[in-house]
């Protein structure tokens, strides 16, 4: 992904704005959603990613759901946000953000 979009990710918290950005830019070319799945659930591991190194969060998983719990005890679900996003109802940098507090 970093190499083919030339998107230089860098496990900052600025670098989840240019996430968002990357999933703007698909759902404006209209690539339908089952084309663009597995990119998703990686854009928003990415950010979850983040959320862990910032934070001392750790990622947790259930029946094939994966969260981040963050040392305060609340749960995060980036790669749910990552598909929000493409529908254009959320923010992988809002989210961060909120996690990273």
């Amino acid at each position: 992904m970093r190499e083919g979009a030339r998107v230089r990710l860098d496990y900052s918290a600025q670098s989840v704005w240019r996430v968002d950005r990357v999933i703007e830019e698909i759902r404006r070319e209209g690539v339908p959603y089952d084309a663009v799945r597995e990119t998703l659930r990686g854009l928003g591991a990415y950010a979850g990613e983040v959320i862990v190194r910032h934070t001392g969060a750790e990622w947790w998983a259930s029946g094939g759901e994966h969260w981040i719990r963050t040392p305060d005890g609340r749960l995060w679900d980036p790669l749910d946000e990552a598909r929000r996003c493409y529908g254009g109802h959320g923010s992988l940098r809002l989210l961060c953000r909120d996690a990273l507090g």
